[in-house]
C-alpha cells in the first residue's frame, strides 16, 4: 500500500447551487495518494445547497452558520479544528484537474519554505484568471494598474508557463500549512469578502516563507456565483439584490482596509490621501454597473 499524504480541504458555501457538489466531485476524482478531509462550512445558505451536500456526502465535516459570516471568518472555524499539516482553501465554485490535488501536495511536501501555493487558475471562458498571480497593491503599483498597465498588480510581464514566486495567490485556491497558520494567525476578521487573501498572504511573507504560483496543473474556476458582482456570471448567480450589494461595498472597503493595515505607515500623508481618493471614486464609479 502506497503512503498516503492527508490534506484537509476547506470550503466555505453561500448559495453556491450544485456547483459545490460537482466541486467535490473533482475532488475526489483527483486524490492519487491522498487522503481527503473535506470540512463545509455554511454561511446560511438557503438554495439548498448544503441539504444536498448532506445527503450526497453524509460523512464530511459540516458547520453550519445562522448568519453569513463571510469569508475569513468562516474559514477561520474549520481552520481551528484542522490539525492536518496541509490544507487547501477552496471555492466552491470551481472544478479541480484531475492531477491538481496531488502535484501541489507533493510540491508543497518537497519545499518546506513555500508557506503558501497556488496553481493555474482558468476562468469559464478558458481565459488565466490573474487574481491567482498577484503583487502587493503598493500606491505605484495601483497607480500604473488604474493607467491600463498589468505588470505591477497582476505582474503579467511573467513567464506564465513556469513556476516562480509571487506576492499574492487567490483564496479560491490557496493550499497552505497549519504550522505557518499557527504562527502568524488565521485570516483577519476585519475583512468580511475579499482581500482577507492578501493580508494572509503579506503575513505570510512577513515571516519569510514563499508564495508560489505552479502553471503545471490548473483549476477552473466560475467566479462570482455566490457574490453575483462578477460580470461573466451574471446569469448563472442566485445572489439576492442584497447580497450583491453587500458583496460590492466590501470589495472597495477591503481595499482602504488592507492599505491601512499594512501600507499607510510607509507612507506620507498626501499618498495615503490620494490613495483613498482613488478608492472612493473607483467605487463611485462602479456603481452603476454594480460588477467589478
Amino acid at each position: 500500500m502506497k503512503f498516503q499524504t492527508r490534506l484537509a480541504v476547506v470550503l466555505v458555501n453561500y448559495n453556491s447551487g450544485d456547483f459545490l457538489i460537482s466541486c467535490i466531485k473533482s475532488l475526489q476524482i483527483s486524490t492519487l495518494n491522498l487522503d481527503l478531509d473535506i470540512w463545509v462550512v455554511d454561511n446560511a445558505s438557503f438554495d439548498g445547497s448544503l441539504e444536498r451536500c448532506k445527503k450526497v456526502f453524509p460523512s464530511f465535516h459540516y458547520i453550519v452558520n445562522k448568519d453569513n459570516l463571510g469569508f475569513g471568518k468562516a474559514n477561520n472555524q474549520a481552520l481551528a479544528k484542522i490539525k492536518t499539516e496541509f490544507i487547501l482553501l477552496l471555492n466552491p465554485d470551481t472544478k479541480v484537474g484531475k492531477d491538481t490535488l496531488p502535484f501541489m501536495v507533493d510540491f508543497m511536501r518537497k519545499n518546506p519554505m513555500v508557506g503558501a501555493a497556488t496553481c493555474k487558475g482558468l476562468k469559464s471562458d478558458g481565459t488565466l484568471d490573474l487574481a491567482y498571480h498577484r503583487g502587493f497593491p503598493t500606491p505605484w503599483a495601483s497607480l500604473i494598474y488604474f493607467l491600463g498597465n498589468n505588470k505591477f498588480y497582476h505582474l503579467t510581464n511573467r513567464d506564465m508557463s513556469k513556476a516562480h514566486e509571487v506576492d499574492a495567490i487567490s483564496g479560491s485556491f490557496f493550499m497552505t500549512r497549519k504550522s505557518i497558520l499557527n504562527k502568524i494567525g488565521f485570516f483577519d476578521e476585519d475583512f468580511w469578502l475579499y482581500g482577507e487573501d492578501l493580508d494572509l498572504c503579506w503575513r505570510i511573507k512577513k515571516a519569510c516563507f514563499k508564495i508560489m504560483y505552479i502553471p503545471d496543473v490548473e483549476v477552473l474556476h466560475f467566479k462570482g456565483i455566490s457574490s453575483g458582482i462578477k460580470d461573466h456570471s451574471q446569469e448563472i448567480s442566485t445572489a439576492t439584490k442584497a447580497s450583491k450589494l453587500r458583496a460590492f461595498n466590501s470589495f472597495y472597503e477591503t481595499m482602504k482596509i488592507f492599505y491601512k493595515k499594512n501600507l499607510a505607515d510607509k507612507y506620507p500623508f498626501f499618498i495615503n490621501w490620494l490613495v483613498y481618493l482613488a478608492i472612493d471614486l473607483k467605487w463611485f464609479l462602479a456603481k452603476r454597473r454594480m460588477q467589478v
